[in-house]
């Protein structure tokens, strides 16, 4: 049978206490990697995607439909060094790509599709398809 009973020592939570304290690592902040979020909103005649990419070239931003899949990816470049008198205290740098895919409720008229990009922010123009995508089709 198991000892159910625990008997107090205030020494050892004493001990626990000081431990959680004392020896607890300290807080290093790790740099955020790079991530897309993005606001999607639907009216009648389409939807309009914007999401956020600090760090990446126009060049390097890809956007690809098919059908209601959206894939937004980019290559992100982001260095930071700061510095005290002459010497680097500390460096950071993220070379590497983001990537985001996402399905709308409605498949996605490819060829009105806009894009632009600025300041950080890409902003979408997805036209919804008019057609249902089924055919109906006669039983003979």
């Amino acid at each position: 049978m198991a000892n159910l009973i625990r008997r107090y020592d205030p020494f050892r939570e004493m001990d626990e206490l000081m431990h959680g304290l004392v020896f607890k690592p300290m807080m290093v902040s790790e740099p955020e990697l790079p991530s897309i979020k993005f606001d999607a909103k639907e009216d009648d005649r389409g939807y309009t995607i914007t999401a956020e990419i600090p760090g990446a070239k126009k060049e390097d931003i890809k956007v690809s439909i098919d059908g209601g899949a959206v894939t937004i990816s980019a290559e992100v470049k982001k260095e930071k060094e700061e510095k005290s008198g002459e010497r680097v205290i500390r460096s950071e740098r993220y070379f590497g790509q983001v990537l985001r895919s996402f399905t709308l409720p409605q498949a996605v008229d490819e060829a009105g599709a806009q894009a632009k990009y600025e300041n950080g922010v890409l902003n979408l123009t997805l036209p919804k398809r008019n057609d249902t995508g089924s055919k109906k089709i006669t039983v003979t």
